[in-house]
C-alpha cells in the first residue's frame, strides 16, 4: 500500500469509531431521559403505590435479585430465617 492509502484507511476508521462512540453516548443519555420520564409518569399515575403493577424493569430488577438471593442461600451464606426477610423486603419495595 502507498503510504497515503494508508494515511486516508487509518483517518476513516479513527472517524467511524469516534462517531459510533458519540452515537452509542447519546443513545444512552436518551435511553435514561426515556426511563426517568416513564418512571415519572408511572408515579403520578392514580394508585401507583398503593399495589398497582410496577413497570417491567422493576419487576426484572426484582427477579434478578431475588435469584442472586436464593444463590446466596445455595451457598450457605444466609440463613432460611434472613433469606425470607430478605425476600419480604425485596417483594414490599
Amino acid at each position: 500500500m502507498m503510504p497515503g492509502l494508508i494515511r486516508g484507511v487509518a483517518r476513516t476508521a479513527v472517524i467511524a469509531g469516534t462517531a459510533t462512540a458519540v452515537s452509542n453516548r447519546v443513545a444512552r443519555r436518551q435511553a435514561g431521559r426515556w426511563a426517568a420520564q416513564e418512571q415519572q409518569a408511572y408515579a403520578q399515575q392514580p394508585g401507583a403505590e398503593a399495589g398497582a403493577v410496577p413497570p417491567e424493569g422493576d419487576m426484572s430488577r426484582k427477579i434478578d435479585q431475588l435469584r442472586e438471593l436464593g444463590e446466596l442461600k445455595a451457598q450457605g451464606v444466609l440463613t432460611e430465617e434472613e433469606f425470607q426477610s430478605q425476600k419480604a423486603r425485596i417483594l414490599r419495595s
